[in-house]
């Protein structure tokens, strides 16, 4: 006879919580950190390292605006897909990281940010090259160049649902927890009933955001991400500037920590180098095929000009905000334990530093984080729902899918923290498993386009792309 008591029900999830940590575990240390870091250092050496190379024009690419004022700007698109990068990660998954991993997993976070802006690039710069015309503008993603390269509907579609599980379900539960876990600092948290309320409310307000549509989505999050970052940065730097003396043995840990290879090989699925590439991973996606989806939305004259801002992108994730919360952990003086980790240890870090004021603002910050994070999921979930049912979704699909988006919401509040990283880590893996490869076989045409575009830029002329110009055998919608 089938279980049914409550008891069982908790075995249950015990044990697909440990085999579904003991598979993650395996999928990273064997393929996925590989995968990644191959082809990340291979783009970059093929790119001569644009992420360092052309910076000046990663900036001047993100100011750069359309022609026609309606369609999506190059900066609307990054502060969509870093809405998306940009999420309690940031917080949670780096406090996480230090807890469990210690200080050396910040140098890992930084080498997955450095490697993975090149496969940003290439990835952002291909789903600029294969996007679609819509009724409402420009759209696209990795389900369209994955169809084209691999001439499978069918792959593109498991790529898509894996999308969807990652994204509608994986990472918008783990937010929601997130969020609602930030708040069990204060006196009026209940175990019992705090995690209910927050996720109610949290899914009400996501609905009725979400309610309004994509172009909504869009003018939102390039408001509150700017915002958000912005405040959240200069936390981190007061708090950095009022314990600067500690600064050089903090660096010396990072170090020292990052290479201690008896360390690191005497449990590698819990050393700083798996908790450093995981929550690097978790927050800048690079390789994962999410941003690329937020890059063919924009209206630029090259390819090339949204493939940079992704670089962009990356860098103000991992570099900037990640390194924020690292910081303003490590300088804090507070100890980092497996007890306190996740929102607890940032809380306690800024609290030590700037008083009963500190935990407020990381409550806040926690708050638009997760805010943005949701949007901008849901935005990715609509363009792969449009992908696999081949048409634009109906008006009635649509609230379906709003409500069932704001009520994964709500259920992720009250679940276990361990099975939703787990869930999430695995489905994101399985996406890159996919994405990667095919970045890599269609990668060349990303660095023909380059090529191009910097020539045109050695004429002292504004680079616009003909598909022509990189020899495409593919047909595309745009670039004629």
């Amino acid at each position: 006879m089938p279980c049914l008591n409550f008891n069982c029900a908790v075995i249950n999830t015990e044990i697909l919580k440990e085999f579904l940590t003991t598979f993650n575990d395996y999928f990273y240390t064997y393929i996925l950190i590989v995968l990644l870091l191959f082809f990340g250092l291979y783009f970059s050496f093929k790119t001569d390292f644009v992420q360092f190379r052309l910076f000046k024009d990663q900036i001047r690419s993100v100011t750069e605006k359309p022609d026609d004022k309606s369609s999506i700007s190059s900066f609307q698109a990054l502060m969509l897909s870093t809405a998306s990068r940009v999420g309690t990660g940031n917080i949670i998954g780096v406090s996480t990281a230090l807890c469990l991993g210690g200080f050396g997993s910040v140098f890992w976070m930084w080498v997955v940010a450095i490697v993975g802006s090149a496969l940003a690039f290439v990835e952002s710069t291909l789903a600029q090259i294969f996007k679609k015309k819509g009724s409402d503008g420009s759209y696209g993603g990795p389900a369209y160049y994955i169809e084209a390269a691999l001439k499978s509907r069918k792959a593109a579609i498991i790529f898509s649902v894996l999308l969807i599980l990652t994204y509608g379900l994986g990472f918008n539960m783990l937010t929601s927890y997130n969020l609602q876990s930030t708040f069990s600092q204060y006196s009026f948290y209940d175990d019992r009933i705090s995690p209910v309320l927050i996720g109610f409310v949290t899914a009400v307000l996501v609905g009725f955001c979400l309610l309004g549509g994509g172009k909504s989505i869009v003018r939102i999050t390039s408001v509150l991400v700017p915002v958000m970052g912005i405040v959240y940065i200069l936390t981190a730097f007061a708090v950095v500037v009022l314990n600067f003396d500690i600064l050089p043995s903090i660096f010396k840990a990072i170090f020292s920590e990052a290479f201690d290879i008896k360390a690191i090989f005497g449990g590698f699925s819990g050393s700083c180098v798996m908790y450093g590439i995981k929550r690097g991973l978790l927050s800048n996606e690079a390789g994962v095929g999410s941003a690329p989806n937020a890059s063919a939305v924009a209206k630029v004259t090259h390819p090339v000009k949204q493939g940079l801002v992704q670089v962009l992108s990356v860098s103000i994730d991992t570099l900037l905000i990640c390194t924020a919360t690292a910081f303003m952990c490590m300088c804090s003086g507070v100890e980092p334990t497996a007890e306190i980790s996740g929102a607890k240890y940032v809380q306690l870090s800024v609290e030590s530093t700037l008083g009963s004021i500190g935990p407020v603002i990381i409550t806040v910050a926690m708050v638009l984080f997760a805010f943005t994070t949701l949007i901008g999921n849901m935005y990715y979930v609509d363009l792969c729902v449009v992908y696999i049912i081949n048409r634009e979704m109906s008006k009635r699909l649509s609230v379906v899918m709003r409500v069932l988006q704001a009520t994964l919401t709500f259920v992720g509040a009250v679940l276990s923290a361990d099975l939703l990283w787990n869930i999430a880590d695995i489905t994101m893996g399985l996406m890159i498993v996919i994405n990667v490869p095919v970045t890599a076989f269609l990668s060349k045409y990303s660095f023909r386009a380059l090529k191009d575009y910097e020539k045109q830029k050695a004429r002292g002329v504004n680079p616009v792309f003909k598909a022509k110009n990189i020899n495409l055998p593919y047909k595309v919608d745009y670039w004629d």
